[in-house]
């Protein structure tokens, strides 16, 4: 029996049941006897108490979830760092693993992997804006409650950003078949590699399957680092694109090919929940104002030392400058030193100070002149400054208009040729830029061209895009993203759905495989679906056996949709079968047999027999499918078969009895002679006078 089950820590937590073990610690379920809770207490294994490396894991895990408050992270109630035992209490959850749930269900329907992984990037969200990096995101380090809700755990080996991220790859502590290929060579890790742990995660609930897999964890993390996985509909056919999509960008190799955020990944998460028609187009991307790097005035003149060597050599690579302990040795000097620098700095600057008074007194005393105010619009700023020989003050503003180009100043104030005014004044030019912050206006419900209007007037950009909606009637809006009320940056694109009317009607798939292919047409036409036919050569089975369909059975597709159907050509299903024809006992003489294969005579085993010598005349026969056999004895039926190769089976369907020819001459009728015809003599009657008495 475990040596806690009983027992009470700290006067406080009782202890009834062991709920889980880790790799380095176990789990608890407990009851908070000062809070009358339940919860659960993770215990640091005894053989790990005196492992520092084990420790300063268990010691991260409290404080990264202690600084985290999310539905969707397990919450941190008490920590204990003894010298005896070590451990957290923690949110107990009556739930499984999703890992748990995964090996239950097989393939997550998409629409519930999509509601699943947002919930984890959520968390992860939360996470990474409180500057901690999880590493170790997994199916079974996650959590999913009776009501659908998921618990993010075991950040053990979490580590915030702003600290050293490197896990050397020898050492790698999260499961290989989720780490990041970054992880896997034991680089730099942040947030990034969270999101294609997601990306796994999803890939896996989507297919059934995970992407790399072998059975060495070694295999798996260089498959991770160098192979490609198949593409999710390759596996399910019925992932909409946008979804796999999503899916294989949270995997890039690259982690700049990723998504910079959960909360982007997020984004595109919800996009495509309102419109799961819809196709991305990551290969677009283009940063209006992307990320400037300052260097430090300090560091200016090596910089640009280093970039003109390497302009003026390019195949060279610079070599690293070594200080040497000269540069880094101080110089110390005597007290008298010091006090003859400060005179001088000191008289520099009240030398300094005068010239400039009488500059700006020389400069106060010349009268700015009247000058007019030049035209600068549709000119860059850069141009204006270029153009500014009165050196006017320039206040530049931001304005978006669509139809012209970025960075183009759209107005000015005062206008151009307004009035006279004096050299150096202020003028203000309102830039076409998009670092101006609108508020998505409320448009719910609009017509498509009132709400276009609306958000155009914003300086926000719609796009409308078509979706199947019969709450809203059909041409109005049904949903907005960003959603009403929300900052962005003028210039951003405001997704607006629009109802489309009732959805098409939807059909279930048949499942039509191991049915010949007359059989599953007649099945798929019926419900109102389009077959294609693709063949296979390499196939054992029979001739038209559908061997796969897509998409996959059971699934809800629109009437109309085409169904492919995989069909065994029979030509992988050659095999020879021997055919064993007993010959007619009663025949001393030799006789022709002939020997037809599905209707064609098969000069190969017609021959002449003498059934005297041979009862039985082996044939043999290779093939694939079906074949009927027909045997003739000297022109005349005498057995039929039928073979089928791919069971090896020979079935005698029909047999006929041999009429044995003779020699004796042909009996022939005689000829038919009419008879002759004999008459009685002719004998005259006499008639009879009835008036005439007869004579006596």
């Amino acid at each position: 029996m475990d040596k806690y089950i009983g027992k009470r820590l700290d006067g406080r937590y009782e202890i009834h049941e062991l709920i889980g073990v880790g790799g380095m610690a176990n789990v608890y379920r407990c009851n908070d006897t000062l809070d009358d809770r339940e919860v659960a207490i993770k215990i640091l294994k005894d053989e790990y108490l005196n492992n520092e490396e084990f420790i300063r894991r268990f010691k991260n895990e409290s404080k990264a979830i202690a600084t985290l408050s999310h539905p969707n992270i397990v919450k941190v109630y008490d920590v204990s760092f003894g010298d005896m035992i070590q451990y957290i209490v923690m949110e107990y959850i009556d739930g499984i693993t999703l890992k748990e749930y995964f090996d239950q269900q097989g393939i997550i329907e998409w629409k519930e992997a999509l509601y699943l992984t947002s919930q984890v990037l959520k968390a992860l969200q939360h996470a990474h804006e409180h500057g901690i990096v999880h590493r170790d995101i997994k199916p079974q380090n996650i959590m999913l409650l009776q009501d659908g809700t998921i618990k993010v755990t075991d950040f053990g080996i979490a580590r915030f950003s702003d600290k050293a991220t490197r896990t050397m790859t020898e050492h790698a502590i999260g499961s290989v078949h989720y780490i990041s290929p970054e992880q896997a060579r034991g680089e730099a890790t942040d947030g990034k590699s969270d999101i294609y742990s997601v990306g796994v995660m999803l890939y896996e609930m989507l297919t059934g399957k995970l992407p790399f897999d072998a059975d060495s964890a070694v295999s798996v993390a260089l498959m991770q680092l160098q192979s490609t996985p198949k593409r999710p509909r390759e596996l399910n056919p019925t992932i909409p694109i946008g979804l796999e999509q999503i899916t294989m960008k949270a995997m890039e190799k690259n982690p700049a090919d990723r998504y910079n955020s959960a909360a982007e990944m997020l984004n595109d998460m919800e996009r495509f929940r309102l419109n799961p028609s819809i196709v991305f187009d990551y290969s677009k991307f283009v940063d209006n104002q992307p990320t400037k790097f300052v260097t430090s005035l300090k560091d200016t003149k090596t910089n640009s030392t280093k970039f003109d060597k390497a302009v003026a050599k390019p195949e060279e690579t610079p070599e690293p400058e070594i200080e040497t302990a000269e540069e880094e040795q101080k110089v110390e000097h005597k007290p008298s030193y010091y006090a003859i620098k400060g005179i001088v700095i000191s008289a520099v600057v009240v030398v300094a100070v005068f010239v400039g008074l009488a500059i700006f007194r020389g400069c106060s005393t010349s009268q700015a002149k009247d000058v007019e105010i030049p035209n600068f619009v549709g000119k860059t700023l850069a141009e204006a400054n270029a153009d500014n020989k009165d050196n006017f003050n320039f206040v530049v503003e931001s304005k978006y208009d669509a139809s012209k180009e970025l960075g183009v100043i759209l107005e000015q104030e005062p206008a151009a040729d307004s009035k006279l005014v004096k050299s150096g004044s202020q003028i203000t030019l309102k830039v076409n830029g998009t670092d101006t912050n609108a508020s998505v206006p409320y448009v719910l419900n609009y017509s498509e061209k009132d709400a276009s209007a609306i958000i155009e007037e914003k300086s926000l950009v719609p796009k409308i895009i078509y979706v199947e909606n019969t709450k809203t009637p059909k041409g109005y809006v049904a949903e907005v993203f960003p959603k009403a009320g929300v900052h962005t940056n003028i210039g951003s694109t405001v997704y607006i759905y629009i109802a489309n009317g009732e959805r098409d009607e939807k059909v279930t798939i048949p499942s039509v495989s191991g049915l010949l292919l007359s059989e599953a047409k007649t099945k798929l036409v019926d419900a109102g679906l389009t077959v294609e036919t693709v063949y296979d050569d390499e196939s054992k089975e029979a001739k038209d056996t559908v061997l796969s369909q897509s998409p996959l059975q059971y699934g809800k597709v629109d009437k109309g949709t085409v169904v492919t159907l995989t069909v065994s050509s029979g030509k992988g299903d050659v095999a020879t079968v021997n055919v064993y024809v007993d010959l007619p006992t009663n025949v001393t003489e030799s006789v022709e047999m002939t020997v037809i294969v599905d209707g064609v005579v098969d000069t190969k085993y017609s021959k002449t027999l003498v059934p005297q010598y041979n009862k039985t005349c082996t044939l043999e026969f290779t093939g694939s499918g079906t074949s009927n056999i027909v045997v003739q004895l000297d022109g005349q039926v005498y057995r039929e078969y039928s073979i089928d190769y791919s069971t090896l089976v020979v079935s005698q369907t029909a047999t006929h009895e041999y009429a044995v020819p003779t020699t004796a001459p042909v009996a022939t009728e005689p000829a038919y002679t009419e008879p002759p015809v004999t008459e009685p003599p002719y004998t005259p009657v006499q008639p009879t006078d009835a008036t005439e008495p007869s004579e006596a």
